[in-house]
């Protein structure tokens, strides 16, 4: 797969009926996007779904890659921002297991709710315009801290931030794996498995629920 670099737009609207323009495109670009994939998106038929001609796309997107990584910054900035909302609203379950489970049900849903999207940063997304996965790892690197610390991790005694690394990517590569794959394993089976993973994990580490004693 070939692809070229993200491209800015040529420019921004300033007008409201430029920018109601600039929002049809990048809404038939994520409908493109998501029918075609990646690599079979193209201006044309960008502009074709957006009842518009080529020429005006063309006055504030150089190409294609311009259109869909303002389209890809779009809906991956919403998915990370109800995971964020999620997580932080999880904080208030009185027991470390339940804001566990929460936390995982919460990614599970907004990813299968996403599934086109994950889709494409996953799979067909080309190696230089992926900047946007990284994005949404980090920002969920920090919020798993943040859960972290709110289960009485201290930071001068264990590494948090690995711990994190380490729980982020476990939770990010089965849950998505699941999503795309859709093994014959019961969503609720998967939830369950996540959270015994996680728990048993945390209670090794932390004081965690009712920790063992040495």
């Amino acid at each position: 797969m070939t692809s070229g670099p993200r491209r800015q737009m040529r420019r921004e609207p300033t007008q409201e009926r430029s920018r109601a323009m600039v929002e049809r495109i990048i809404t038939a670009g994520y409908a493109v996007l998501l029918e075609h994939g990646y690599e079979r998106s193209s201006t044309a038929r960008i502009a074709n779904r957006a009842g518009i001609s080529p020429g005006s796309l063309y006055q504030y997107f150089p190409d294609k890659h311009a259109v869909l990584g303002r389209v890809i910054d779009r809906y991956t900035d919403r998915l990370r921002n109800r995971v964020s909302r999620a997580f932080v609203g999880n904080l208030v379950h009185p027991s470390p297991g339940e804001r566990v489970r929460g936390s995982v049900l919460a990614l599970l849903d907004a990813l299968e709710d996403n599934a086109g999207l994950i889709r494409v940063l996953y799979e067909q997304l080309p190696p230089t315009a992926d900047t946007h996965r990284h994005d949404f790892r980090n920002r969920i690197d920090e919020l798993v801290t943040t859960v972290l610390l709110s289960l009485n991790v201290d930071r001068e005694t264990e590494p948090v931030d690995a711990i994190a690394w380490v729980l982020v990517r476990s939770v990010e590569n089965l849950t998505i794996s699941y999503v795309l794959d859709r093994p014959e394993i019961s969503r609720e089976i998967l939830v369950e498995e996540l959270t015994r993973l996680i728990t048993g994990y945390l209670a090794e580490r932390i004081e965690f629920g009712e920790r063992r004693n040495d």
